[in-house]
């Protein structure tokens, strides 16, 4: 894993411009801290920081190759490719010679042979920039499930690139400006792909790529869900699944340093955990690594509408069938309220989320799993993958003409959504964040594809199906993705390997909730690897604190924030509803509306003191 930044002009010497993009790719050390590399012409300049966690004889970043004293084309990568082995072979059967063992450098040698098509080829997660020094072509690309973020800016003859948002923000001719389309977005969490957020900022969209040229910019999608007919029957795809998800895990437990897994003691972590145990043993490896996550001690925790059951029991007794090492990461209130924490969470995300405490809890967490581990095996997006989010079993929010988790949000109390509700009411009829999300939606049903004679219940769930996979997925990974590049920890979800999920995306409702629960085609598949508690265990979401402590600082750093009048987020701000917000911290922390009132409160705070620490403008 490592960090890209660049800068490329059709017209502007770029020759003398090294400091300009050093500087960009400064802001991202954190995201590669093995290394450093610059390369320039008087178009482009290319910098890279890296991470090694496969192939240490991989040449330095960017990668060119040459040939007759002639630099041809150059590389910079973001991530792995795990279908590395495969292509090697061809590219060398068919003459080319590597220097090293990385991946740019295959990267490079595929683009030298195939052209821009290389993309289809390459089976991993990656932000992708390439350099053809021939035809003064820029191309970016990122992987077919959003892994991997890639930024971009256009300028007036060339563009701006970057893994991270912060780099392209410290190029000089850049300002942070968010306009009223920008803050929808934020509000929305409508994960609208592409959306960069920042006025004239963008996102490589997934399974997309860029090229700039001397005559401008244009975008060409190299993959994306078909709609074909699932002709397997149950036993089969059951199969079917079990196998691509074993390949999906053996793939990513490759590396050249320590590996770990996060274990939740549910259906999702444990089963990555326990193939993942299976496939190390099976090569003679070392025990497994396991961390979870909780916010007290099993004694402590209480039952809600939520979170039924604590995560500790069920992680041990997986643990003790996989004889793993474990070690259980115990939260407290003090870190959620550690003011270098958040400053450093919201730095990573370089925008606001509602989601503070997670995003808090989460750093501190991968803080701790990071002292012992290079790279992280996360169980995430296995809900979307296999119809497990909440939203799927829930008809209201099926039926909703809006993003299921926007519809969720107003179910559980939210007039406006996640995070909205302490904002000036006239500034959020002017925004109207509701109305984003009808407009964000309506394009996101354009694009599901579906199979000729499908039912209406077919149809339905397919195009929800495809929200969890596309936009929701582009809240999701960025959440864990950024927060833990920046503490230095690659993170692999074996539940994003497209193979699969291509796969389960066709096979139809009737077969994905066969015995009538959630994720029926993945415990099926897992039935034999884990214990039957785990199997049949109620879905429990990431903990959050329980503490009314917690609660009432939120209340008391409200108070301080619609008293002060030269805060940065003073004109956002309902004061009379802040003020009602503060009467009643218990309604924080318990029940089944309280996570949807802490994003009010969290999301406020983290917009106050990210237009603070960014200089943000907003252009409302």
């Amino acid at each position: 894993m490592s960090g890209i930044a660049g800068w490329v002009d059709h017209r502007r010497d770029l020759t003398h411009e090294r400091a300009t993009v050093r500087a960009m790719t400064a802001t991202m050390a954190c995201r590669g801290p093995d290394g450093e590399g610059l390369w320039s012409s008087a178009r482009a300049v290319l910098g890279h920081r890296r991470q090694i966690t496969l192939a240490p004889g991989a040449l330095p970043e960017p990668v060119a190759f040459t040939a007759d004293a002639e630099t041809l084309a150059v590389a910079a990568l973001d991530g792995e490719i795990y279908n590395a082995p495969q292509l090697r072979g061809e590219l060398e059967s068919s003459g080319h010679h590597f220097r090293g063992d990385g991946h740019a450098e295959l990267v490079l040698a595929a683009y030298l042979r195939w052209g821009a098509e290389c993309v289809r080829r390459l089976v991993g997660v990656f932000g992708l920039a390439l350099w053809d020094h021939r035809s003064q072509e820029l191309l970016l690309a990122r992987d077919r499930l959003g892994n991997k973020p890639m930024f971009y800016h256009p300028t007036a003859h060339g563009v701006l690139f970057a893994s991270e948002r912060k780099a392209i923000l410290a190029h000089p001719l850049v300002e942070a400006v968010v306009d009223m389309d920008g803050l929808r977005e934020i509000l929305s969490y409508a994960g609208t792909p592409g959306h960069g957020v920042f006025r004239g900022m963008h996102q490589v969209r997934p399974g997309h790529l860029v090229r700039v040229t001397r005559s401008g910019l244009r975008e060409e999608c190299y993959w994306a869900l078909e709609a074909r007919e699932h002709t397997d029957d149950l036993d089969t795809t059951v199969r079917t699944v079990r196998e691509l998800l074993e390949r999906a895990v053996a793939e990513q437990l490759d590396a050249d340093v320590p590996v770990c897994m996060m274990l939740s003691g549910g259906l999702d972590s444990s089963g990555v955990t326990a193939l993942a145990a299976r496939t190390l043993r099976e090569r003679g490896g070392p025990p497994l690594r396991t961390f979870t996550a909780s916010f007290q001690q099993e004694k402590a925790f209480q039952a809600d509408e939520v979170w039924s059951t604590p995560d500790a029991p069920y992680a041990r007794e997986l643990v003790e069938r996989v004889g793993a090492e474990h070690t259980d990461v115990v939260l407290g209130t003090d870190d959620l309220l550690d003011p270098v924490v958040i400053a450093n969470t919201l730095r990573a995300k370089d925008v606001p989320s509602p989601l503070g405490n997670m995003n808090t809890s989460l750093y501190v967490l991968f803080r701790a799993i990071r002292e012992h581990a290079d790279v992280a095996v996360l169980g995430d997006a296995a809900d979307g993958v296999f119809g497990g989010t909440m939203w799927m079993s829930m008809p209201p929010l099926l039926a909703a003409k809006t993003f299921p988790w926007t519809a969720m949000a107003q179910w559980s109390g939210g007039r406006h959504g996640m995070g909205t509700d302490l904002l000036d009411a006239g500034l959020l009829a002017k925004l109207d964040v509701p109305g984003y999300c009808s407009d964000r939606y309506q394009e996101a049903m354009k694009r599901v594809p579906h199979v000729t004679g499908a039912s209406e219940e077919e149809r339905r769930m397919r195009e929800i199906w495809y929200l969890n996979v596309t936009n929701w997925l582009e809240t999701l990974l960025p959440h864990s993705e950024s927060v833990a590049q920046s503490l230095g920890l690659a993170l692999r979800l074996p539940y994003c390997d497209h193979r699969l999920v291509e796969y389960v995306f066709n096979a139809p409702w009737s077969m994905k909730g066969f015995d009538g629960r959630e994720k029926s085609l993945l415990r099926a598949a897992l039935t034999d690897v884990l214990p039957e508690s785990i199997l049949q265990r109620r879905k429990s979401p990431y903990p959050v604190t329980q503490d009314i402590a917690y609660a009432r600082a939120l209340c008391d750093g409200l108070r301080r924030l619609a008293a002060d009048r030269d805060a940065p987020a003073a004109g956002l701000i309902d004061t009379e509803a802040a003020r009602a917000f503060t009467e009643d911290p218990q309604a924080l922390i318990t029940g089944p509306r309280a996570w949807v009132a802490r994003t009010h409160v969290e999301l406020l705070f983290q917009l106050n003191a990210w237009l603070d620490q960014y200089r943000v403008r907003l252009d409302l």
